[in-house]
């Protein structure tokens, strides 16, 4: 879809939208043929202009039928306003309409730009693979004119149209089936990043044997498909800053569970098991995209878990980059292994004072805190409250965990330096309380627990069912609002 800021409203739009807060629509001018229709339509409708609200009618204009969409905003937020977007865009997608003109000389360079991130963030779709779409199933909107918008709105629509495109990377990467993306594969959809100007650095298996990483390795002994690490690096300060903020994501790209295999109903959803990777992707294309002044790098581990006569069984005991052994208890809590040498190698490779990692890790986060926020655990409340103050501004919601001593008893080996699952109990806390034991001192360290926020099976304001694109907002406002000069 094209998006353009224009004085005028182009002549050939079929669509024309408004966004009207509260106690706004007796005032608002709209520039139609008989604006008083649209009013006295509007309050028919019981529409006065609240969060949430929206109401599409037909109208003429200028001799011919026109949608026309009021959208309600309250007294909301950049996301309410987002949200608008994504409604409006859900509402005309499939219609038949070209083009939408939205009138924004009321609103803010800032707020114009959120409507249209909306716009874009929900028109994305993973029609692909669908060979019977009839013409009414197709989207027909082409094109979003933002009419009569301030002079900021054109810089504000460059970062945040980045900022999509980022999101999107990450929709894709989530929702391709596994045979499409797996290790190899998801280094390939993330090579343009180049182009933007972001280093790209491959581990294959043998680097990572050379290097130790057994622990990531051995999840992956038991796939035809070879492991990657990944390491995206974007530096916008020209080498001012010398420690870059580190993004680390978990990659499994399948996941059976391995030998400790997982019931059939619902594995397909593994493929989505690479979401944490898919959201630091996602977010240096955005950083990058939008040239972000700061020194940051991405490091995804990528392997696929699958349960063959090579595979890692329970009871093995592998050895990580770091030289501490672990205890395999069940190949399914296989995450935190991929995470844990990925972690090592990330602070000795790049020196970062600040590290956070995220992952689709455990169902139990699920059960804690169900599809409203992600887990977060940290041994720095400083980075705790620079996360929580993102996640508040970019949507992509929060909820702080405790860790302490007393959960590492449930993951102590009688053979080993650990074992990679304890007890029923506390599981989120302590496969967080594993990755903490590879967190170097003076690192300041985060894990966000995203298993329920990476995938949804219900649409939500600016996204359909599916991938969510979860996280590549939060990470960008956290460099945005703490780590740019």
């Amino acid at each position: 879809m094209e998006i353009r800021f224009e004085n005028q409203r182009p002549e050939s739009s079929d669509v024309i939208a408004f966004i009207i807060g509260s106690k706004e629509l007796d005032d608002y001018d709209f520039p139609l043929d008989n604006p008083e229709f649209v009013r006295t339509t509007a309050k028919e409708a019981r529409f006065n202009g609240s969060d949430g609200q929206s109401f599409l009618f037909f109208a003429q204009q200028g001799g011919k039928s026109v949608r026309v969409v009021v959208l309600g905003v309250g007294t909301g937020d950049a996301l309410s306003y987002e949200k608008a977007g994504g409604t409006l865009i859900a509402k005309v997608q499939t219609c038949g309409a070209q083009s939408i003109a939205l009138h924004a000389e009321n609103l803010s360079g800032t707020l114009a730009a959120s409507v249209a991130y909306g716009v874009k963030a929900k028109n994305w779709r993973m029609d692909e693979y669908k060979t019977k779409l009839t013409d009414a199933q197709k989207p027909s909107i082409t094109s979003l004119t933002v009419v009569g918008a301030n002079d900021e709105a054109q810089s504000e629509w460059d970062k945040m149209s980045a900022i999509a495109d980022g999101v999107m990377l990450t929709r894709e990467l989530v929702a391709e089936p596994a045979n499409v993306i797996y290790p190899e594969t998801f280094v390939e959809r993330c090579q343009h990043l180049a182009d933007l100007g972001v280093k790209i650095t491959v581990l294959g298996d043998e680097e990572m044997e050379e290097l130790g990483m057994g622990a990531l390795l051995g999840v992956s002994q038991g796939s035809i498909r070879p492991a990657r690490l990944l390491a995206m690096h974007w530096d916008g300060t020209g080498g001012k800053q010398k420690r870059p903020v580190a993004f680390v994501g978990k990659g499994v790209t399948f996941d059976t569970g391995g030998i400790s295999i997982k019931p059939a109903g619902g594995m397909e959803d593994m493929k989505w098991d690479m979401g944490g990777a898919g959201a630091v992707a996602g977010a240096m294309k955005a950083l990058a995209g939008r040239k972000a002044n700061a020194n940051v790098v991405g490091i995804c581990g990528l392997v696929e878990n699958m349960p063959d006569g090579n595979a890692q069984r329970p009871g093995d005991v592998v050895t990580s980059m770091s030289g501490q052994t672990i205890e395999v208890i069940n190949t399914d809590a296989e995450g935190r292994l991929v995470l844990c040498d990925a972690l090592h190698w990330a602070q000795e490779t790049y020196n970062p004072e600040y590290i956070v990692n995220l992952a689709t890790l455990t169902g139990a986060i699920i059960v804690s805190l169900g599809h409203e926020y992600a887990g977060l655990f940290s041994n720095s409340d400083e980075l705790s409250e620079k996360l929580l103050a993102s996640a508040e501004t970019s949507g992509d919601g929060l909820w702080r965990f405790p860790l302490g001593k007393a959960y590492d008893k449930l993951i102590n080996s009688q053979i080993a330096d650990m074992k990679n699952i304890g007890s029923r109990g506390a599981g989120s806390i302590t496969a967080a309380q594993f990755l903490q034991r590879f967190i170097q001192k003076d690192v300041k360290w985060a894990h966000l627990d995203i298993a329920g926020m990476a995938w949804d099976d219900k649409a939500g304001p600016t996204y359909a069912k599916g991938a969510t694109g979860f996280g590549v907002r939060l990470l960008n406002n956290l460099v945005a609002e703490n780590f740019e000069d």
